[in-house]
């Protein structure tokens, strides 16, 4: 059961959850699309296990974190509930035998030598893997990426791993004190993605963009994003540790 301070809790959730969905659909009827095309993924990297259940209850069933370890050991608390857990950090290759069974999705993956581990990986376990490429569209040398011009080695790879199904892109611009000037980033990745769509996702489907925080998330649906990665907004400052 709650206590008194985990209602309040989570009553300030339900409140940021209203704020982003009211958002969302502005920033979406801004430009023509349907905000149902839009999905939060609730980055939980840093918040206790009892955030999570609140936010699961308020509605979300999209959680995102940072690091295996750390969501390994939520996946197992949260096994009786119906979330779909992404990864949302960087992913070394040491850590992907942890990581291969446990996501619904990864987001970030962003080298030949990631896709060869992931795939052999996938196949020791006999599962399909989805993922998401995740490029520095920016090149800042802080992020994590694949620069574009070696996203067609990358996306090479992607195709003859068949135990890999990829779903779209993924990027994580500069941070500005102007959203607006993440823009230009978040324009580039859709295009990315229009321009390679025969080639990243199958027939029929569509491409999957993953991009936008809670400092820029407007501007990013504005220029298409399907995913976005909203943690601070939803739950508040994160914890040192959990």
């Amino acid at each position: 059961m709650f206590s008194i301070g985990s209602y309040i809790v989570m009553y300030e959730i339900e409140e940021n959850i209203k704020r982003i969905q009211e958002s969302i659909s502005c920033a979406a009827e801004r430009v023509g699309r349907n905000p149902s095309a839009i999905r939060i993924v609730s980055v939980s990297k840093r918040h206790p296990v009892e955030k999570i259940q609140q936010a699961h209850q308020l509605g979300l069933r999209i959680f995102g974190e940072n690091q295996v370890q750390e969501a390994e050991r939520k996946i197992e608390t949260l096994a009786d509930l119906d979330i779909e857990w992404h990864l949302v950090g960087h992913l070394q290759t040491n850590k992907v035998k942890k990581a291969a069974p446990l996501f619904d999705l990864i987001h970030s993956v962003d080298s030949v030598r990631l896709v060869e581990a992931l795939q052999k990986e996938a196949a020791k376990i006999d599962r399909t893997i989805p993922i998401l490429l995740q490029i520095n569209i920016s090149e800042e040398e802080s992020k994590s990426g694949v620069p574009v011009d070696a996203f067609e080695s990358l996306l090479a790879s992607v195709k003859e791993a068949d135990r890999l199904q990829c779903r779209g892109l993924m990027t994580i611009p500069p941070y500005f004190d102007d959203p607006e000037e993440a823009r230009p980033i978040f324009a580039s990745l859709r295009k990315l993605g229009e321009q390679y769509q025969d080639d990243l996702i199958e027939p029929g489907n569509f491409v999957e963009l993953s991009m936008g925080m809670t400092h820029d998330f407007n501007v990013a649906i504005e220029e298409g994003a399907t995913f976005v990665r909203i943690g601070t907004a939803i739950f508040g400052e994160r914890l040192v540790r959990v």
